[in-house]
């Protein structure tokens, strides 16, 4: 698909396509979607939807009808609609769209029953138990599923565990004064997890770790997270814990460059990794010529042509990636 989006695209510079025929050349060799690919889009879409939408309806059912219905109808509803939809499961088919549509309904009802158990025998557990014992009883179903929108939710219930956890036992009034240590263990949890998630795909070749999507939505999570800290060193000196952003931060922008430059090229994540780095630069020239008591509208307009200029070498960089592939 990138060599037929690089020949086109160069045959488009050198005028080789008429301008009037540039979307039937596009949609003939693949590169856009055909109404056939939108309609799957469309029909995969509301599928994730609706068994989203269906899991919640069943949690807001049993919330308004608290007092009306039974403990023993409430556990009595819910694992029956669990059993149900991991026969659904089984009988479509594990590998098929309907089948792991089934399996994320199943997945979310598990939390809906641990909180139904906590909050009917009142355990005085903390909320980030609730996320944890979520996670562990749906990690079974995770390893089996070769399914990446389950594998990050299955990892985003642990975010938001280790999350709860540090609100917790982060000292007093915890996300307020140790707001660093929560950003440092949400990074190195999804920086690990995307790390993991490359190398067995690499040395696996397993077909559902093909889709770079899952991969990406991890890239954005832990770049975003390792930008904003840098971004925050830069204004918070005498933070030792945020200033050691200023260390990984280059070393994170040249790891992602060389693997995703020269080992597994992905445009997607060099573009991220153009973005923050246009964002740091800015920041810090901002912070730099502001504390040196400089003219204000000289100091914007000055930030502007920088951000022009890295933002036109930054695209002109891109495109030239794009069109070179894998090798230069």
């Amino acid at each position: 698909m990138n060599n037929t989006r690089t020949a086109l695209l160069q045959w488009l510079e050198q005028g080789s396509i008429p301008a009037n025929a540039v979307s039937t050349a596009l949609r003939l060799a693949g590169v856009t979607p055909s109404k056939a690919d939108w309609r799957t889009f469309f029909d995969s879409l509301m599928l994730w939807l609706a068994a989203t939408f269906c899991a919640l309806g069943v949690i807001f059912f049993f919330a308004y009808n608290w007092q009306a219905i039974g403990e023993l109808a409430k556990f009595g509803l819910l694992e029956l609609l669990i059993i149900g939809s991991l026969c659904l499961c089984w009988r479509l088919d594990l590998n098929a769209t309907t089948g792991k549509s089934a399996l994320l309904f199943a997945a979310l009802l598990i939390g809906a029953l641990l909180a139904l158990v906590g909050q009917t025998y009142q355990t005085g557990a903390d909320t980030y138990e609730l996320f944890t014992v979520w996670a562990i009883a749906i990690l079974p179903w995770v390893l089996v599923s070769c399914f990446s929108a389950l594998w990050l939710f299955w990892l985003g219930l642990i975010n938001v565990a280790a999350i709860l956890y540090y609100q917790l036992f982060g000292g007093f009034f915890g996300i307020l004064f140790n707001f660093d240590e929560i950003l440092w263990a949400i990074f190195t949890l999804n920086t690990v997890a995307w790390a993991v998630r490359e190398l067995v795909a690499v040395l696996t070749q397993f077909d559902w770790l093909a889709e770079r999507w899952s991969a990406r939505v991890l890239a954005v999570v832990s770049g975003g997270i390792i930008s904003t800290m840098a971004i925050f060193a830069i204004g918070d000196i005498h933070n030792d814990s945020i200033q050691a952003s200023l260390l990984v931060y280059p070393v994170w922008m040249g790891l992602a460059y060389t693997v995703y430059r020269h080992i597994l090229l992905d445009v997607f994540v060099l573009a991220g990794g153009v973005l923050s780095g246009i964002i740091f630069i800015t920041v810090w020239l901002t912070e730099k010529m502001m504390n040196n008591k400089m003219d204000e509208a000289g100091v914007f307009l000055f930030i502007g042509f920088v951000i022009i200029g890295l933002s036109a070498l930054g695209g002109f960089w891109l495109k030239s990636v794009a069109q070179g592939g894998h090798h230069e």
